[in-house]
Order: C-alpha cells, then sequence, then structure tokens
C-alpha cells in the first residue's frame, strides 16, 4: 500500500483516504495530529463483531472493555488495554461506525518511544476531506474491501517528498 497525493494505492487501485489534520511529517510526535513518514508494517486487525463478520481468519474481536493507552507517561502507552483504566486511553468500542474495522500498523510499536506518538491505524473516515488525528481514513465500503486483501506484514509507505 502507498499514500499518494491522490489517495492510498493497494493492488492497481486508488482509494480516496484521508490523514492527518497535520499533514504528512518526519518528525512524529503524541498529539500533533500528523501522519508519520515511511515505511510501516501491517501487524494487526480488530473488529466490531456485533456490526460486521470477521473479515480476516486473523482479525480480533473489539470487546466492551477494549480501549488504547495513549498516555505517553505510562508503561502501557501505545498498547491495547482494558477498562477500567485510569490513564488516558482512547476507547476502541465507540457508538459510531468509525473503529468498526481497525487496521493496525508497527509505528511506535510494540516498544514505544515515549512522545513519539501513538498508534497510528488505518480506519473508517469520518467524510471526505476531513482529516484524522493522523491515522489514515478510509471509506467504509473502501475500507471492507481492502482489509480481507491484506496480510499480516504488509508494507504501508508514506513517502518523504509528501511531508510538510
Amino acid at each position: 500500500m502507498v499514500l499518494t497525493r491522490t489517495g492510498l494505492r493497494f493492488l492497481g487501485r486508488r482509494y480516496p483516504c484521508t490523514i492527518g489534520r497535520g499533514g504528512i511529517r518526519a518528525d512524529k510526535r503524541e498529539g500533533d495530529g500528523a501522519t508519520p513518514v515511511g515505511t510501516h508494517r501491517i501487524v494487526g486487525m480488530l473488529y466490531r463483531p456485533d456490526r460486521m463478520a470477521r473479515p480476516t481468519d486473523w482479525a480480533l474481536p473489539i470487546g466492551p472493555r477494549d480501549l488504547w493507552s495513549d498516555d505517553p507517561a505510562h508503561e502501557d502507552y501505545n498498547l491495547m488495554v482494558r477498562a477500567p483504566y485510569a490513564f488516558s486511553h482512547e476507547r476502541l468500542r465507540r457508538a459510531d461506525p468509525m473503529y468498526d474495522l481497525i487496521i493496525l500498523t508497527d509505528w511506535n510499536w510494540p516498544r514505544a518511544i515515549r512522545g513519539r506518538g501513538s498508534a497510528i491505524f488505518i480506519h473508517q473516515w469520518r467524510g471526505a476531506g476531513r482529516p484524522t488525528a493522523g491515522c489514515i481514513g478510509l471509506g467504509r465500503a473502501d475500507l471492507r474491501t481492502i482489509a480481507p486483501r491484506i496480510r499480516y506484514g504488509t508494507r504501508l509507505v508514506f513517502a518523504p517528498h509528501l511531508a510538510s
């Protein structure tokens, strides 16, 4: 998969996508809203079993207590954790459909450098042209088309020439 100026290119097709409100940056930091330059690998997939069928045999279900730690001061920074969790986190089981299907990249994972930025996901966008907090957003149908076709370890390239 390659992020281009005109979308996400995968298996000979281009999919419209959104990126972080902070643009594409080589010096990604927690809270900057940027999408990081580089080549990243797909390391996981999460899905809502109450809203969709399992997209691939290696996808894991999102449960009601599943969270993602985004607290750089905590030892669980940039890891999936479970409620109750007293530190800063993002709820993975949302009321809206944005995280019904999450493709996880290896950005700053598995041994996170504190403050470098938490997870970069590929997830459903809020709408065309509406930026993310640093992740890649795709339309629902496109995300569901891509998910069963990727493999664990698939590369995702954000080219340096796209950086702001």
